[in-house]
């Protein structure tokens, strides 16, 4: 029988989904598909934009609710960039590739700001980001947190500081779909939200709440921009058998937290293992994945040990990370797996 492939290569989810979420497909009435949802003629969006309001305390009209975060990030860039006649946006030097080409996609123009490697970590220079913004003056400045594939976030000092000392004409985007695994905080976004127009925080369930395939994602925006928010949301309501799903899985924190808990012992692991060892470096993360330097010259022979054992990981080919592993945090056998494989590689294990 062929062994089911680990894809610990897409920050994708390898746990179970939890009970509520379980117990709402198999009690989702179909018949429910044959009508819109009514909650259009209340003036909302969908029963999850409801929900999403009250749990982060932002007023409903000024949650978006996009089809995965992809879609929001698409939504606010090709919208942004279009108006008007300003079309450069800003984005981290180590991000994830979709941003410039979401970018090009709509004629815009993106430059790159820097990411620096301090200590164990990848950070912002916030004062250098002010620097940028304010220098190239773009009508969007996109900001990670966490970043991917670097895993290091922002404080929400950080993002008020930011807010705070850059043009209030350019638009701010914080991608936050890996936010929630290690802080369960998120009373700072609806002050955020409430103090800067020009902001909008994309989240997702696609990572937390383990639901990629779901493709459900929500965010928050600055007041005034009743034009924009008419471009994203749809008249006739959200998914309802989404929305199903999406509520179960916003009651079933407890069960998520202990997958991040399960995450944390990873990461643990991969740091007690293979910090240390002669070309390796072990980078913090705040996001369901890990960074790691290797020794590169192993990189064929490791890719065929993992391939042997139905393994697929992220070797970096980015321009400056070329020496690098993002590994999807899984499972704990999984993560074993991967650590011992690699120790077995450099001549470490058993």
């Amino acid at each position: 029988m062929q062994q089911e492939m680990n894809f610990l290569d897409r920050n994708e989810f390898n746990f179970e989904p939890s009970q509520k979420v379980v117990e709402a497909i198999k009690n989702f009435n179909p018949k429910d598909l044959c009508f819109y949802t009514r909650i259009y003629d209340q003036g909302k969006k969908s029963v999850i934009s409801v929900r999403i309001s009250e749990i982060y305390g932002v007023p409903e009209e000024q949650v978006l609710l996009t089809y995965g975060g992809e879609d929001m990030l698409k939504n606010a860039i090709h919208y942004f960039l279009t108006v008007g006649n300003n079309k450069t946006i800003l984005i981290p030097e180590f991000s994830w590739w979709y941003y410039n080409r979401v970018a090009s996609e709509c004629g815009g123009e993106f430059e790159m700001y820097p990411l620096h490697e301090k200590d164990d970590t990848f950070a912002y220079d916030v004062e250098e980001v002010i620097e940028y913004t304010n220098r190239v003056h773009p009508r969007m400045l996109l900001l990670a947190s966490p970043n991917n594939p670097t895993g290091n976030g922002l404080t929400p000092e950080e993002i008020g500081r930011i807010m705070e000392n850059i043009p209030e004409d350019t638009m701010v985007l914080i991608d936050e779909a890996y936010a929630s695994f290690i802080t369960t905080d998120t009373a700072y976004i609806a002050p955020l939200v409430e103090k800067y127009n020009n902001l909008i925080i994309s989240r997702t369930l696609s990572k937390f709440y383990g639901l990629p395939g779901l493709r459900c994602g929500f965010g928050f925006i600055g007041k005034g921009h009743d034009q924009f928010t008419s471009y994203v949301n749809k008249y006739l309501g959200y998914n309802r058998f989404s929305e199903a799903v999406a509520l179960a899985a916003l009651d079933s924190d407890e069960h998520y937290r202990q997958v991040a808990d399960d995450m944390e012992w990873g990461r643990q692991l991969y740091k007690r293992e293979l910090n240390g060892l002669p070309g390796f470096k072990v980078y913090k993360s705040v996001a369901n994945f890990i960074l790691i330097k290797y020794p590169i010259e192993i990189k064929d022979k490791l890719m065929e040990a993992l391939k042997i054992q139905n393994y697929k990981i992220k070797f970096m080919g980015d321009k400056g990370l070329e020496s690098c592993l993002r590994i999807t945090l899984g499972r704990k056998e999984q993560t074993q797996t991967v650590v011992d494989t690699i120790l077995k590689v450099i001549g470490k294990g058993e």
